[in-house]
């Protein structure tokens, strides 16, 4: 198992991240349990970064305990992963937030545009800053 230092995310921890590679985030309750969601994942080459939409279980918990866990498994293969561990340092909102949305739907499916649920949904960046990384070997 190799462990990076505190705010690394080194190259091939990037590619996981920027790959067509599935993430799963977890949070912790109010009352102390985990809570895990399969997601979207992105990078700015220093954050991990998480796009959801606001009122969501997972962004109510990082908004009363910003600590997170991640995991990204390559989708070719899912033995060869990494272990996030973090806090979420900045929630981004607006049109940055929207356009990213798309960039993801882009990404993972093919779509110009993100096939939103409901009108009104509010799209929200989850910035994550790594604290631990782990690759096992």
């Amino acid at each position: 198992m190799r462990s990076q230092g505190p705010r690394r995310l080194d190259e091939v921890v990037r590619k996981m991240l920027l790959g067509k590679n599935y993430a799963f985030l977890a949070t912790i309750n109010r009352d102390g349990s985990p809570q895990v969601t399969p997601t979207w994942v992105d990078t700015d080459g220093r954050h991990v970064l998480i796009n959801t939409a606001l009122g969501r279980v997972k962004v109510n918990n990082v908004c009363r305990d910003p600590r997170v866990a991640v995991a990204v498994a390559e989708q070719a293969n899912p033995e060869r992963y990494a272990m996030i561990r973090g806090r979420v340092v900045r929630q981004i909102v607006g049109k940055v937030a929207e356009d990213h949305i798309d960039k993801l739907a882009r990404k993972y499916t093919g779509a110009k545009r993100f096939a939103r649920q409901s009108p009104d949904q509010r799209r929200v960046i989850l910035t994550i800053q790594p604290d631990r990384v782990v690759l096992p070997e």
